[in-house]
């Protein structure tokens, strides 16, 4: 059975959905006003390596991400700043709609290149939804939970069940934590905005009448309006970064379950941080990195896709590019030892088995990876077998080996003899620790054309142009 670690009770949970063999599932996708950074990818990568766990346990997957392209503002816990959309609109001098449509391609393009099937899920706008927010901000005022002031209508938190409601979150340690207060109107520190405001003294580019004034729909509210609009009033599982905890996840929950009085999500998903020189990955911050960064290194992106899942998805990672190269070289001596093995095998029952526990175990993609090296080493297996059962669980991890393009990796018998004689000489070298003389011969092998990779089985060789 699959358990899943639900941060909503902080405890690992064996999964059932609401409804037999189906599963609802919403992920917060991004805010499309620059390029996503590798952090955010994370939380796509797990989101899809969770479908393809719950695809593999035989539910059919309703799968939900928002494309968030108005009213998330620049700062996020205060609802405080200019709509991030609407700068980089005026920085780029192209309208919002041009940049929402330009960084949603782009977007696509990276969960394509990184192995993730967009036609498997819906992708629906807050623009497209500003309807059915308005409606959802409509009943929440008359349960008596909004109040307005001078730039917009706002949730009083204090009528929220247990708010903050998820897991880990105490509502005791926001007033120590929160930011300096900005909005002196507001009743209290934690309360959100459902509805913004235009400043009268500038137009904005995207803007709309209600029944409070012209403006623009809070950030946390398209979540809720979408979910239910797309998944129902209770769904099963809601997925995102860590830092969406709080406050978007929380406010999500406060809003949604007073307006309906039922469950918003059963299951609550969050994948730890993506660090890099010890800090939180963030656009704001000028600490981020790019798909298109990782190509200019030669690093291909299923090989990061492979790196991330090295590590359990609620462990924080660090970057860096050196230890990305390492997981694209294991990548590439995998996809080299497969090649070399006949096609036409079966999965071994107890390999499968194997696999499945581990997936089933909250995702356990690291324990899946070393699954992979034991069965290529296990002599028991016929060389068919060992590769579709490496194949299988390479593909349940969203890994298409055949697919990856990495540097070749090239055995003694294919070098140049010269290069052989140099690679020998220099393990001569190495053995003695003469190493100032193992790097001038690791030199001579550059300029002859070739990389040197030293592993624990012993130096390889690649190419140092691609193939």
């Amino acid at each position: 059975m699959l358990t899943l670690h639900n941060d909503a009770t902080g405890q690992p949970e064996p999964f059932e959905p609401l409804t037999p063999e189906r599963v609802t599932m919403y992920n917060c996708g991004p805010t499309v006003y620059q390029h996503v950074h590798i952090g955010n990818l994370r939380s796509f990568v797990f989101a899809d390596t969770l479908r393809r766990a719950l695809e593999h346990n035989g539910y059919e997957v309703d799968q939900v991400m928002n494309i968030t392209d108005v009213g998330h503002l620049t700062d996020d816990t205060n609802d405080t700043g200019n709509d991030k959309v609407e700068v980089q609109a005026k920085k780029e001098h192209k309208t919002a709609e041009e940049i929402a449509q330009y960084y949603t391609d782009a977007f696509f393009s990276d969960l394509e290149q990184i192995g993730i099937d967009r036609s498997r899920i819906r992708f629906p706008r807050a623009t497209e939804h500003i309807t059915q927010q308005i409606e959802l901000i409509r009943q929440l005022e008359e349960k008596g939970v909004t109040y307005t002031i001078d730039d917009g209508v706002y949730f009083d938190t204090t009528t929220a069940e247990q708010y903050p409601k998820l897991g880990t979150i105490q509502a005791e340690g926001l007033q120590a934590g929160a930011r300096v207060e900005e909005n002196t109107q507001k009743k209290h520190s934690a309360d959100f905005a459902l509805w913004k405001f235009s400043n009268a003294d500038e137009q904005r580019q995207q803007e709309w009448e209600s029944p409070w004034g012209k403006g623009f729909p809070g950030w946390h509210l398209e979540c809720s309006a979408m979910a239910m609009e797309y998944l129902g009033v209770t769904i099963d599982i809601h997925t995102g970064g860590i830092d969406l905890a709080f406050p978007h996840h929380a406010n999500e929950i406060a809003q949604s379950e007073t307006a309906t009085g039922r469950p918003f999500a059963r299951y609550w998903l969050h994948s730890e941080h993506l660090s890099l020189k010890g800090e939180k990955m963030a656009k704001s911050k000028g600490t981020s990195i790019t798909l298109d960064d990782l190509h200019t290194e030669d690093i291909h992106p299923l090989a990061f896709r492979y790196w991330l899942l090295t590590a359990h998805y609620r462990t924080p990672v660090s970057f860096t590019i050196d230890t990305v190269r390492g997981s694209q070289r294991a990548l590439e001596r995998l996809k080299a030892q497969l090649e070399k093995l006949p096609a036409g095998g079966t999965v071994p029952d107890s390999y499968a088995r194997r696999i499945t526990t581990s997936l089933n175990n909250d995702l356990d993609t690291p324990a899946v990876i070393a699954l992979i090296a034991e069965i290529l080493k296990d002599d028991g297996l016929s060389e068919q077998d060992q590769r579709a059962a490496a194949e299988h669980a390479l593909t349940l991890l969203g890994i298409d080996i055949h697919r990856f393009i990495g540097k070749a990796v090239l055995t003694p018998d294919q070098l140049p003899a010269e290069v052989a004689a140099l690679l020998r000489e220099r393990e001569v070298a190495r053995n003695e620790k003469n190493f100032a003389r193992a790097d001038e011969l690791r030199d001579e092998i550059s300029a002859a054309g070739f990389e040197v990779h030293d592993t624990d089985t012993g130096p390889e060789l690649s190419p140092l142009d691609r193939q």
